[in-house]
């Protein structure tokens, strides 16, 4: 048994209290807050669409946005700031929540070796998020060629997974201090990837292995691979070169992987980044500042907005 309670308040730069979630989401507006019947459970999601939207003819993109491990939705929002975005872009964006013991506090996605609960329990949150895409573009003005998945930690773990898996429904990704296993299948069809990586980070370090901390009490003991694998693996399956230097722009380096159009993959290293967003908000009072190199936000969704489905 994995002493996930403990782990997850060193592991997470997301922990909050019930109390402030519930002070956040009468703040940010309940009434988007919303339930889905997946596996025989109730699955929570905050979704948050644009007034401008309600009076537009044609479809709009929607990006996913997946909390770290620990979080919830109203957290992952405050941190990245991806709803004042979707507000300037017009764009749909929701937040789902993991699973964890507790309603709402502690929760975690199954990304097969991370983390906690839903990796004890085997929740099945490709089902969730495959059920949510098609709930929302049944329900909402969504184009179904422009749905994009990013998330942060365990939360840019279970996007890769997404990205792998729902390769049919998702036409991008963009992991934010994440890391892949080595273990991972191939997607189907090509997904572009934006992937960000911390140099300095310590809970999910950039050279892979162990995590620090207690982070490895929520994991099964697989360590994780080095940051440069995940643009590798994204660029082999899409065809991509593998082997692309990296441009030096002064606090961040970037790897623009040469991809056969209309893919593409590109890898971001922060030179100064810890485990956190860069440009958007710390997750709770012990987590890491984030840099101010790029703001992630503002750089996924300029890649988003590129790479529709073809």
């Amino acid at each position: 048994m994995y002493r996930v309670a403990a782990s997850l308040l060193l592991l997470m730069t997301v922990t909050i209290s019930n109390s402030c979630d519930a002070q956040r989401a009468r703040r940010t507006g309940s009434a988007d807050r919303k339930t889905l019947r997946v596996d025989g459970r109730d699955r929570g999601y905050v979704v948050r669409v644009p007034p401008a939207v309600t009076r537009a003819q044609a479809r709009v993109p929607l990006v996913i946005v997946l909390h770290g491990g620990g979080g919830n939705a109203i957290n992952a929002e405050s941190m990245t700031g991806f709803t004042a975005k979707a507000n300037a872009e017009n764009f749909i964006v929701v937040y789902p929540d993991g699973s964890g013991r507790r309603r709402g506090a502690l929760l975690t996605w199954n990304a097969g070796h991370c983390c906690g609960y839903a990796m004890e329990k085997k929740a099945d949150d490709v089902a969730f998020i495959r059920a949510l895409i098609d709930t929302l573009v049944a329900r909402y003005p969504i184009d179904p060629k422009r749905v994009f998945v990013t998330g942060m930690s365990n939360g840019a773990m279970m996007t890769h997974r997404i990205g792998i898996e729902l390769s049919d429904r998702v036409a991008a990704i963009a992991p934010v201090v994440g890391a892949l296993f080595g273990d991972e299948p191939r997607p189907r069809t090509p997904v572009s990837a934006l992937i960000i990586n911390g140099l300095v980070d310590e809970s999910v370090p950039y050279g892979g292995g162990a995590p620090g901390g207690r982070f490895s009490e929520s994991w099964d003991g697989t360590p994780t691979q080095p940051a440069v694998e995940q643009g590798k693996f994204w660029a082999a399956a899409d065809g991509c070169a593998t082997t692309v230097p990296n441009v030096d722009r002064g606090r961040y380096l970037v790897v623009p992987y040469r991809c056969p159009a209309p893919f593409a993959v590109e890898s971001y290293t922060i030179k100064d980044g810890a485990h956190a967003w860069p440009g958007g908000k710390k997750g709770s009072r012990m987590g890491a500042a984030p840099s101010t190199a790029i703001n992630a936000t503002d750089v996924i969704w300029t890649f988003f907005a590129l790479h529709p489905k073809r």
